[in-house]
């Protein structure tokens, strides 16, 4: 099974923070096809939708805040956006932005767990989310690494009320039998300057071909094409900014 629109707990949308919104929107029309376009209202601060086709897909703002990494983050569905802030702070977590309303969009607030990885929730009002999920050009998978993996699964099991599952060494986030997503340590990625943070993967019809794209328009591989045992092709991309992203081949993630 797979999460195919935004459910409550599940992944609903990602958003790149960046240095540079015109630059990225040319960098990702290049690597996935998006189509940018730009919300002109006074109060929007340069809120960029990228589509895949028709489907709004994800988002660009610039670096709102002095210090804030340009990165891309995840965003959570959630039916009450106040209940979610108190119940991570309850948890050892941090609120990094309070619970605030966009136009009549929908209500959001940036959170981070104990071990300092930040992710975003939604409350939906007139838009739910990512209108396209698991589709080559959408997001399909959300991967925590984390420096404390015993920690995580404790706090997004009470949070989100999360199911836990290993698929051989690898754990895996679900819900109601559909997993979306997984975790790996930090140790695991190798770099020293990796820490705690949840990265998207998004679904592409060639791993290969889009990787090769990614790297000719000005971003640098991470990890070439790479075949998981017992799971999909992936490979991992830093854009011409200092974002990081993950690929996969469509219909092999969970």
């Amino acid at each position: 099974m797979k999460i195919t629109e935004p459910t409550p707990g599940a992944p609903c949308w990602v958003e790149l923070g960046t240095s540079d919104v015109a630059a990225a929107a040319v960098y990702y029309r290049q690597v996935f096809g998006w189509h940018a376009v730009t919300d002109s209202r006074a109060g929007a601060g340069g809120y960029t939708v990228f589509s895949a086709g028709d489907a709004q897909v994800a988002a660009a703002t610039p670096l709102y805040a002095p210090g804030q990494p340009t990165a891309w983050t995840v965003t959570f569905a959630t039916g009450d956006v106040e209940a979610l802030a108190t119940a991570v702070s309850e948890a050892g977590g941090s609120v990094l932005v309070d619970p605030r309303d966009v136009f009549e969009l929908g209500r959001f607030a940036v959170l981070a767990d104990p071990g300092g990885a930040a992710f975003a929730v939604w409350q939906a009002r007139s838009f739910a989310g990512a209108e396209l999920l698991n589709e080559p050009g959408a997001l399909g998978w959300v991967e925590l690494a984390t420096g404390d993996a015993e920690a995580a699964v404790a706090f997004y099991s009470r949070i989100f009320g999360w199911t836990v599952r290993a698929h051989g060494t690898y754990t895996q986030w679900g819900i109601g039998g559909a997993d979306f997503g997984g975790m790996s340590t930090v140790e695991a990625r190798d770099r020293e300057d990796v820490r705690p943070h949840w990265l998207p993967y998004f679904a592409v019809e060639s791993v290969d071909a889009t990787a090769a794209r990614a790297a000719d328009s000005g971003g640098m591989l991470l990890m070439a094409p790479t075949d998981v045992p017992d799971g999909p092709r992936i490979a991992m991309v830093r854009d011409p900014q200092g974002a990081v992203f993950g690929i996969h081949q469509a219909g092999t993630e969970g």
